[in-house]
């Protein structure tokens, strides 16, 4: 059994800490080239290099790649930026990423101009509903997916009747974006207040 003094030593280690969680951010004038590319591509796509972007920076390839969809879903999706956080919430909520449930919890209500009680509710896995058909239909099949349940096929002609193909894609998508999302933010253990590097 390990004494005081070495699980003392554990927790104080300086490499278990970054800027963002676990991950340690490269200050924008030490970047090598290939990244410091990549940062410049968010920066001309979203004007910034929000939450798990920093993260993915260390990967400049896959950022490239990956961060274009994020943006489809700020500015060309089918969805309502209601219904893109209604799924959002409950994707992050089902996961646990802390970041992400913060941060989505105030862009939800703000931005989406939803209740601050149903987007609690989404979050924490509480049922709620919503009185706009559109809204509702996206909850039902987010929660079901979340909760790794069959579609049924009244659910999912409910769905295209409302949403179309465009639409049940753009929902799975976006779980399955913000599942990756989530799972970053996991890993490197991004606490809910987390800033990084004002960059």
């Amino acid at each position: 059994m390990p004494d005081v003094n070495e699980v003392k030593a554990l927790i104080e280690d300086p490499d278990a800490f970054g800027t963002f969680g676990r991950f340690t951010e490269t200050p924008v004038e030490q970047m090598p080239t290939a990244m410091r590319a990549a940062f410049d591509f968010m920066i001309q796509l979203r004007g910034g290099v929000p939450g798990p972007h920093k993260i993915w920076a260390a990967n400049p390839t896959l950022l490239q790649t990956i961060a274009p969809t994020g943006a489809y879903f700020q500015t060309d999706s089918t969805l309502s930026k209601a219904e893109i956080e209604i799924a959002t919430c409950v994707v992050c909520g089902h996961w646990g990423a802390a970041y992400a449930c913060f941060e989505h919890e105030k862009i939800a209500e703000v931005l989406g101009k939803l209740d601050p009680h149903k987007v609690q509710a989404l979050i924490a896995g509480l049922p709620t509903s919503f009185d706009d058909p559109r809204q509702q239909v996206v909850y039902e099949l987010a929660t079901t997916l979340a909760a790794a349940r069959v579609v049924p096929l009244g659910l999912f002609r409910r769905v295209r009747d409302l949403l179309g193909d465009a639409g049940i894609t753009d929902v799975t998508v976006l779980m399955g974006w913000f599942s990756a999302v989530s799972l970053t933010l996991m890993a490197y253990d991004v606490p809910s207040n987390a800033i990084g590097l004002d960059q």
